[in-house]
């Protein structure tokens, strides 16, 4: 007798009840998503920044509401100054020093200042900071090695502190700041990230494009002022200097913007005719404002050493700097360079670089950079 079999029905799954959404199927793959993007963005601050310059919400096109960056990519979490700076040769060198638990005499301060030296802080500085030292040792002022670290903290603080002045652009409309430097310092990227900490604060921030000498370097500028929402001043490579920044300063009165950058040509402090161009933007704005510029700001890299002292020695007569930003101190720099330049000119130390990111554009802190150099105690 034949037998017919049924074929089996598949199985349907259930339904939701009635004005319930369907759910998603479980194997479909977290990729194949289309709001995935966003959690991207996410977990990289950088997709997310770009994801959202690509294709920005309606309201954000309008001119009454700018471009605002995703929160993920304005406020990344910020790393402690010792996170920065452990890294560099002056901390690693320190640390080693004092966490074998010295004997704490002669030959101790010998070494310290060798660690010194090789760290660029300098030779004077290193020969009269450990020499100090030396003879407060002997006088029985330290009880151990970790007395006289205390000490040693206590003087570096001391010898940063006068040089610990933040840039206050409040005090001139618009205030204007020209950026100097060699090439390769980050200049062009600390301009972006002072344009991002001012319009941060509610300032209206312009920008110059004055570099017209390096290639590429206006699209640069441009590239920033269009991240952090600030209208650039430009004209095109082999343009006169001097006369882009000045056509930038009167529209930034014309417009009532608070604060304008201007970036300039990098050069070496022995090109002798790009450094008299310094001079020549000086004098060009001063026929505007005749206070102008109202902070010359060099930017310096930190990995650059003793060489910095030179390059600072040789932009102050030609344009009179009044304050710096060194940056690179996150990475191979051996970070006593700081301490030389605060000892032989004194200048402000405006900001520091501890990182790629805007927030990482810090206001200098005498203590905290000494902090993030040296350990509190021979145990830490």
């Amino acid at each position: 007798m034949l037998k017919f079999w049924k074929k089996k029905p598949a199985e349907t799954p259930p339904q939701p009840p009635a004005g319930e959404a369907a759910p998603a199927p479980a194997e479909l793959p977290a990729a194949d998503m289309p709001h995935d993007a966003d959690a991207a963005s996410l977990d990289n601050p950088a997709l997310g920044e770009a994801l959202s310059e690509a294709s920005p919400p309606a309201e954000a096109q309008t001119e009454e509401q700018p471009f605002e960056v995703p929160a993920a990519a304005a406020a990344p979490a910020r790393r402690s100054w010792r996170e920065r700076l452990s890294g560099s040769s002056f901390a690693r060198g320190l640390s080693s020093l004092f966490s074998r638990n010295p004997k704490l005499d002669d030959a101790l301060l010998d070494e310290l200042e060798t660690t010194l030296i090789t760290a660029d802080v300098g030779i004077e500085a290193s020969t009269s900071l450990v020499e100090d030292l030396r003879k407060r040792m002997h006088k029985r002022e330290f009880a151990d090695a970790a007395a006289l670290l205390a000490a040693l903290r206590k003087e570096l603080v001391t010898l940063l502190a006068p040089v610990q002045r933040p840039l206050d652009v409040s005090g001139r409309k618009p205030y204007v700041v020209l950026t100097v430097g060699i090439n390769g310092v980050g200049k062009t990227t600390t301009i972006g990230k002072l344009a991002r900490r001012y319009r941060d604060e509610n300032r209206a921030v312009m920008l110059a494009a004055g570099d017209t000498f390096r290639a590429a370097a206006v699209e640069q500028l441009k590239t920033w002022g269009a991240r952090n929402s600030v209208p650039v001043i430009a004209q095109g490579q082999d343009a006169d200097s001097a006369s882009v920044i000045f056509d930038a300063l009167q529209a930034a009165r014309s417009r009532g913007a608070d604060v304008l950058i201007a970036d300039t040509a990098g050069r070496l402090h022995t090109q002798g005719g790009l450094m008299d161009e310094l001079g020549k933007i000086a004098r060009v704005l001063k026929k505007i404002d005749a206070e102008a510029p109202h902070e010359v700001l060099m930017v310096i890299d930190g990995t650059t050493g003793q060489n910095a002292v030179s390059q600072v020695r040789q932009f102050r007569q030609i344009v009179g700097v009044t304050g710096l930003v060194v940056t690179k101190l996150d990475g191979t720099a051996k970070g006593g360079v700081v301490f030389a330049l605060a000892r032989e000119f004194g200048l402000p130390i405006r900001y520091v670089g501890l990182g790629e990111s805007a927030t990482d554009l810090r206001v200098f802190e005498a203590e905290a950079y000494v902090d993030g150099l040296l350990p509190a105690d021979i145990g830490a």
